[in-house]
């Protein structure tokens, strides 16, 4: 419940500041069956993008655990569907929470191999969730505006464009070798690029934090 009406507040409160997004291949998206959306994460408001795109499949969360030490904001992520993880120090329940969202409930799973909007550089646990679970990685790439001062400028919208790709499965015999998942991961960041030149073959992602550290 808290899950449906969030997400209608949320799309609401977008539209109203940065007006409608568009969407390429979302036909793409696994009709039947839990799946994980993966992408480069680029600001703090792509996955909700993701989420409203392929409604009305919902999504599970990985956040980090500094998240959830305000009460109130805690609240709200349990009960969005997020779960904490330790960036620093992850432990098994990095994969098996949610290895086991995917497996025993009708979630589905939004993560981004980076970890961080700050880095491109790719890591392998989405590899191995996709795996142990039996489920499709699918690509999906946001364009859009990445600061606060630009999502929320009424007077200056944006354009915001968010593109799927088709699914990726992993064989549940396939070996978890670093040659193997290094094999995915470059797979992965072929469809992003792709995608990201369906869209607008000009495009280059460039982090905001480092272009005010500049």
């Amino acid at each position: 419940m808290f899950y449906t009406f969030g997400r209608a507040v949320v799309a609401s409160i977008l539209w109203l500041f940065n007006g409608s997004y568009t969407v390429k291949g979302k036909e793409n998206l696994p009709a039947e069956g839990n799946y994980i959306i993966v992408g480069p994460h680029r600001a703090l408001w792509d996955m909700l993008y993701f989420a409203m795109m392929a409604w009305p499949k919902k999504f599970a969360f990985m956040a980090k655990k500094e998240l959830f030490k305000n009460p109130i904001l805690r609240w709200i992520l349990v009960h969005a569907n997020a779960f904490s993880v330790d960036r620093e120090h992850p432990g098994p329940s990095a994969i098996k929470t949610p290895v086991n969202i995917l497996k025993k409930s009708d979630l589905s799973l939004i993560m981004f191999p980076s970890g961080t909007r700050h880095s491109q550089k790719m890591k392998g646990g989405s590899v191995v969730i996709a795996k142990m679970s039996g489920t499709p990685l699918v690509p999906v790439v946001y364009q859009g505006p990445l600061s606060l001062g630009e999502l929320f400028n009424p007077f200056k919208r944006h354009r915001i464009s968010v593109a799927v790709g088709k699914p990726i499965s992993i064989d549940r015999k396939m070996k978890l070798s670093d040659e193997n998942t290094a094999l995915i991961d470059e797979q992965l960041t072929q469809a992003f690029a792709d995608l990201d030149n369906e869209i607008d073959p000009n495009f280059v992602y460039t982090d905001p934090s480092a272009k005010k550290n500049d």
